[in-house]
């Protein structure tokens, strides 16, 4: 071996370190997007019959959502920290005329109320999809979570996360395309 192939040995794990280096970089500056998108969106809203959530009558069923009207479902439970931080949104599209219907995950009525009274009920009805049932048949990833459901049953939105103050304008305007 001659001195120059030596030193070129000896310098390539600093390169090969270098190179590593800067692909685990470029990972962390430009994360990709780990979010699990539904593969239910444009398709029918799958058939469920939720027991109340509030203790009356007011069964949540998936056949009222084919009358005509454009509503958000929201995804949500009393144990979010993220779903109190969406709550003034939620009541901001509600006074603002949008039908939104809540699904409680895994959550008990006696803590939904406490939840309710604090943070406000933005919600015509809730359900309590105490397997996660309705939640799975949606593709829903977690709480908080939002669709939105055109008057026909039909799923045209998914929002991921809390809604935001910046996402209210969104959030209506997906509503709008669903009439």
């Amino acid at each position: 071996m001659t001195l120059r192939t030596v030193r070129i040995l000896l310098w390539l794990p600093l390169v090969a370190f270098l190179i590593i280096l800067a692909l685990v970089a470029s990972g962390l500056i430009t994360p990709h997007d780990a979010a699990i998108r539904s593969q239910m969106v444009g398709r029918p809203l799958p058939a469920f019959d939720l027991a109340s959530g509030r203790g009356d009558a007011g069964r949540l069923r998936s056949a009222r959502f084919g009358d005509g009207t454009p509503r958000l479902v929201n995804f949500f439970a009393s144990w979010c920290v993220p779903c109190v931080g969406e709550a003034p949104q939620l009541l901001a599209l509600k006074q603002a005329g949008v039908a939104i219907e809540g699904i409680a995950v895994r959550d008990r009525p006696a803590d939904l109320a406490a939840f309710l009274q604090r943070n406000g009920d933005p919600y015509d009805r809730i359900g309590l999809d105490d397997t996660s049932g309705v939640q799975m048949a949606l593709g829903s990833s977690g709480v908080p979570e939002t669709f939105v459901i055109d008057g026909k049953g039909v799923i045209r939105a998914q929002h991921i996360g809390a809604i935001g103050p910046q996402d209210v304008a969104d959030m209506l305007a997906a509503l709008q395309a669903a009439r």
